[in-house]
């Protein structure tokens, strides 16, 4: 083991319950063991993924959020006693690991949920509500401190909780703890005072407007999290450890307006001086452990950081809170493991929080421990697969519902939380199988096929592997990016995979295999207006081609965005033309990693045109039409499209020859890693 990683494997404690090491792996939502949105029962998948990590070395483990009540039907958790009698069996295998295992149980969302689109008009419309409240209770899964407007769906307002739900609730966490407690699981974690989530709703004054003992004063606006811990101790006994999910400071400007890493701003939620407060009054209260991170949906991006967030992105503001209180604190948040374990060694913290990464590689504890660190699959943070929750205007959620009650999957490794869907099975049959093109989907067919014991040749025309990747993991902010195709060409070299650079295929005739696997990828669009021969392509740019000071990018969809972030990032001054009426439109962004680049544009002020088109291009200037028809012309340097691509397989696909990738459907990481394991799960 490197020197460096020592101090994240000594022990430590959370009351009287003594935790390995200081790697916790946190909660995510999707992955709890009740299930998520469907009705309650003990979910195997779940259960399955944290065994694999719990073997793999994890010390502490909090699967994703357990709502009390069903959000499918209401049921109450506590009411679901075969689903503890099979936790029960399922903890003494957890223990055999010689990991801990702790529950994280939420009384809900708030104005945070993330309504899916098509629910939208039951939140608007009480009688619609009343129609579908015996299979979904919108109102109240949205219910908040006070009537506050939704965070997704625009236009609508969520109702206040009555104080008997809150009772309701109150009593719930006792009950569920305890059952918890007798099924020998080893604390719970309350969820949470963090990221706008309900009970965060209710310690933070823009979000509470309430005038009973709910609302008003910092005693009143913390009574709700506060009678929830002292409840579980109640009834679970002072010796039972109680965790808390908690957000230190809430990075919030406004409704849906967050605040950049190093902003200036008027904090609306939670400012340090006052979490110096809460935290000194929750422990008193009975919390034994602060899970700790930033931010709330309206600033998601410092609790779920992209990759445009800086890595340990909220390692400061949690070592300064821990000054406060004598329990145990947690940091999560694109954590390092190196940083976080000199800020252990150092006292700062006293164990380090990952979750995504847990997704992409299970095994990934181990690997640091024993030195293999190029063998670490990186989560690049893209939120494609487990986190894949959209947002733009006009639509709350873009999701589709199957996504939303299915998070916590991941882009780059499908066997995660699929429930067996994608295996790494040995095939049945050996073949020769030919992989053309070296890109990611090549990359990943060959390497699954060899996993599998086939016989695999890659074909890369240029004198790399990587393909459109190398261009895209440019910027300076894709570091993980780069990561992951150094991490494949690691693995192509390891596996017996041969591989033929500066090798063209352009007849399949002359290609001896049993299968062959066109992973060729796609072009860029071209743009056919007045001019267009003087616009630089995305690609090329992305490849090195230099540019002026004032560039105009055409195409707000999320790579012309993080281009203009790139190019003001390198001092430049981009604009943004995008036809749609507002940029990132896409049912698979995450809304942190899109909130981010908006918010990010809104705060540098940099010009964007919606629902506007580029109508000629012409030497240092560009003509946009709005709408309404009116013409602007703006003077620039530069144009670059950023106007999408089509696929460019080089045959059709048929019994022995198959596509996968972009050269099948241009998309996000994750249909092309899954559709790299669906191709050949068949061959």
């Amino acid at each position: 083991m490197n020197k460096e990683f020592k101090p994240l494997f000594t022990p430590w404690k959370i009351g009287n319950v003594e935790i390995k090491n200081r790697i916790v792996v946190c909660p995510m939502g999707g992955t709890s063991l009740f299930g998520w949105m469907e009705h309650h029962h003990f979910d195997k998948d779940a259960a399955n993924f944290f065994l694999n990590l719990a073997k793999n070395d994890a010390g502490l483990i909090i699967p994703g959020i357990a709502p009390l009540r069903n959000l499918m039907g209401g049921a109450w958790l506590y009411k679901s006693k075969r689903s503890f009698k099979k936790l029960k069996k399922y903890m003494e295998e957890i223990h055999k690991t010689g990991a801990k295992l702790f529950i994280q149980l939420t009384a809900g969302f708030g104005r945070a949920f993330s309504i899916p689109t098509a629910f939208v008009p039951m939140l608007k419309n009480r009688f619609l509500n009343a129609l579908i409240k015996p299979i979904l209770n919108v109102s109240y899964i949205c219910a908040s401190p006070s009537k506050l407007p939704s965070r997704w769906a625009e236009g609508a307002m969520c109702r206040p909780l009555k104080k008997s739900e809150i009772q309701k609730m109150i009593d719930a966490f006792a009950k569920t703890a305890k059952l918890c407690k007798e099924a020998g699981v080893d604390g719970v974690e309350v969820h949470a005072v963090h990221e706008g989530y309900l009970l965060d709703q209710f310690t933070t004054s823009y979000t509470n407007h309430r005038t009973d003992e709910y609302g008003g004063s910092f005693e009143n606006r913390f009574r709700f999290p506060v009678a929830v811990v002292k409840a579980i101790k109640e009834a679970c006994g002072n010796d039972f450890p109680v965790s808390l999910r908690y957000s230190v400071v809430s990075k919030t400007k406004d409704f849906c307006s967050g605040a950049m890493p190093g902003e200036k701003f008027k904090e609306i939620g939670r400012d340090m001086k006052e979490s110096e407060k809460a935290v000194k009054y929750l422990q008193d209260a009975g919390y034994d452990m602060l899970n700790c991170d930033n931010g709330t949906y309206d600033a998601w991006y410092w609790a779920h950081p992209p990759a445009y967030m800086p890595d340990n992105c909220n390692l400061a503001d949690v070592e300064h809170i821990k000054k406060f209180v004598d329990i145990p604190v947690v940091c999560a948040g694109k954590m390092v493991p190196s940083v976080g374990a000199k800020a252990v060694l150092d006292g700062k913290i006293d164990a380090v929080g990952f979750a995504r990464q847990f997704l992409v590689d299970w095994e990934w504890v181990k690997k640091l421990e024993n030195g293999n660190l190029d063998d670490i699959q990186p989560c690049i943070h893209c939120h494609n697969g487990c986190f894949p929750l959209s947002h733009y205007k006009g639509i709350a959620n873009g999701a589709s519902v199957y996504d939303s009650k299915h998070m916590s999957r991941c882009a780059l490794n499908p066997m995660t939380m699929q429930n067996g869907k994608f295996d790494l099975k040995p095939a049945k049959k050996i073949k020769k199988v030919a992989v053309i093109g070296g890109g990611i989907g090549g990359m990943e067919t060959a390497r699954i096929s060899a996993l599998r014991g086939h016989e695999v040749t890659i074909y890369e025309k240029s004198d790399k592997l990587g393909g459109v990747f190398i261009p895209a993991s440019a910027p300076e902010f894709k570091e993980a990016d780069k990561k992951l195709i150094n991490w494949y060409r690691k693995q192509i070299k390891s596996l017996p995979i041969t591989v033929k650079l500066k090798t063209e295929v352009l007849d399949l005739s002359k290609i001896e295999a049993d299968e062959i696997i066109i992973a060729t990828g796609s072009k860029e669009n071209t743009l056919k207006v007045t001019g267009a021969d003087k616009c630089i392509s995305a690609i090329d740019y992305l490849s090195g081609k230099t540019v002026g000071e004032k560039v105009a990018i055409i195409g707000g969809g999320l790579s012309g965005c993080e281009i203009a972030y790139d190019l003001f990032l390198k001092g430049k001054k981009p604009i943004i033309v995008e036809s749609q009426n507002d940029l990132m439109v896409s049912k698979s962004l995450c809304l942190a990693n899109s909130s981010y680049l908006r918010d990010f544009f809104k705060m540098k002020k940099v010009p964007v045109f919606l629902e506007s088109s580029v109508i000629e291009i012409g030497k240092n200037f560009i003509k946009i039409k709005d709408k309404n028809g009116e013409i602007k012309k703006v003077l620039v340097d530069d144009v670059i499209t950023a106007i999408g691509y089509k696929p460019n397989p080089i045959a059709k696909p048929s019994k022995h020859i198959h596509i996968v990738g972009d050269a099948l459907k241009v998309g996000n990481l994750r249909i092309v890693v899954w559709r790299a394991w669906e191709v050949e799960q068949k061959i």
